[in-house]
């Protein structure tokens, strides 16, 4: 099951789910396809969807889902990588009246960039390849968030030490 989500900003993101749900109309996706379209005036005609879900409801289609795709929110993807999951994330874009700047776009790069646990997607034209090929792009990627605290606990015990010896 794919799960798509564009959180709840009031501007539409239908550039998103109609391409998702062409994609499901082509049967160029096989898989279920459950689309929560938020503030959208589209309403997908090959996916289920809802305008908006409850957390428990998006915790679940979240856990459930094999691909979990959003927009650039990070409430929106790091959901997905609390679960162990690697979105794909569509941020929005001020150019197609989704946003007013451009601030998930600048986001998500830095994100997808130095924590490299997710999938960031800027031309929509690259999603097909990526749902098509998701499993293999995420064999060569991590999941979950980064921690240095390992890291950063030696350093401690050894400066601790050392500070110590010469008491």
């Amino acid at each position: 099951m794919i799960f798509v989500t564009v959180g709840t900003h009031e501007q539409p993101f239908d550039r998103l789910i109609e391409y998702i749900d062409h994609l499901k109309g082509q049967g160029l996706i096989e898989d279920e396809i459950v689309v929560q379209t938020g503030f959208g005036v589209y309403e997908p005609q090959y996916c289920k969807w809802s305008r908006f879900l409850s957390y428990d409801d998006m915790t679940k289609y979240t856990s459930d889902a094999d691909i979990v795709i959003t927009h650039g929110g990070p409430a929106s993807f790091i959901l997905p990588i609390q679960m162990g999951k690697i979105p794909v994330v569509v941020p929005r874009q001020k150019v197609f009246g989704e946003h007013i700047n451009d601030h998930q776009v600048e986001f998500t790069r830095v994100v997808a960039e130095r924590m490299k646990n997710i999938i960031l997607i800027l031309d929509i034209n690259d999603l097909r390849n990526t749902i098509l090929g998701y499993d293999q792009i995420v064999s060569e990627m991590s999941t979950g968030v980064k921690s240095n605290n390992a890291q950063f606990n030696r350093k401690l015990s050894t400066l601790v030490s050392e500070l110590m010896s010469d008491l």
